[in-house]
């Protein structure tokens, strides 16, 4: 059975960084980063292709985000950098099959893991 575990969330303050990791086990999938504040709707942040050759962000985190993975470990990773206090929110990994493409549609994603929780202080 495919499993997504996150790690790496906490506290930290406006303009800090923190690294999410995610690691998955069974097969390898496309790979998307979504959040949820409370009182809002999920939302995606950013999504890498299984082979890393393409990478995709919402407008909201583009230039402070990066995705990235290590197939070898099975394992991706969300570097957040200049953290604003409107980042707070859970972030989850989502699996999506390889064959199925990329999709930044929280519904087209099969795999979740259980969340961690990201908080920026002002």
């Amino acid at each position: 059975q495919v499993q997504l575990v996150e790690s790496g969330g906490g506290l930290v303050q406006a303009g800090g960084s923190l690294r999410l990791s995610c690691a998955a086990s069974g097969r390898t999938y496309n790979t998307g980063w979504f959040r949820q504040a409370p009182g809002k709707e999920r939302e995606f942040v950013a999504g890498i292709t299984w082979n890393s050759r393409n990478t995709y962000y919402s407008d909201l985190v583009k230039g402070r985000f990066a995705i990235s993975r290590d197939n070898a470990k099975n394992t991706m990773f969300l570097q957040m950098n200049s953290l604003k206090p409107e980042d707070t929110a859970v972030y989850s990994c989502a699996g999506r099959l390889v064959v199925l493409g990329y999709s930044s549609k929280s519904e087209d994603y099969g795999v979740w893991g259980q969340g961690t929780q990201v908080t920026v202080s002002s």
